[in-house]
């Protein structure tokens, strides 16, 4: 039985290619031929996305901001003016005792939950 060569035949016409020289470099130094590029690439593109998605926080804060109490309360534009102290002595002045209970009006073709 033959023992084949370790190294692989190559034309002349070849050896010069781009392809065929950094072959041969990755299998002496994989690491600088493929996981150096793989890894600066990743160190970049973090650099390159940091404005990027700092724009997209800066639009989310300028939408959404603190509201102060008399915002909260005043919410509405057509509604009255709310005072603390005023609702609770109207929710206390109510008599939560005395209560009907009443169906709501079922939309047409819902079941209305009556067996």
């Amino acid at each position: 039985m033959a023992v084949f060569p370790a190294k692989k035949f190559r034309g002349a016409a070849d050896t010069n290619t781009f392809a065929v020289r950094y072959r041969a470099l990755m299998a002496k130094h994989p690491f600088l031929m493929f996981g150096l590029p793989f890894m600066s690439i990743i160190v970049a593109g973090s650099f390159v996305l940091t404005p990027a998605t700092a724009v997209r926080y800066e639009k989310h804060d300028r939408r959404v901001r603190q509201m102060t109490r008399e915002e909260e309360l005043g919410v509405g534009k057509t509604g009255r003016r709310v005072n603390m102290k005023d609702e609770y002595y109207r929710l206390a002045a109510k008599d939560i005792d005395n209560w009907e209970q009443k169906r709501v009006k079922r939309l047409p073709g819902e079941h209305d939950g009556v067996l």
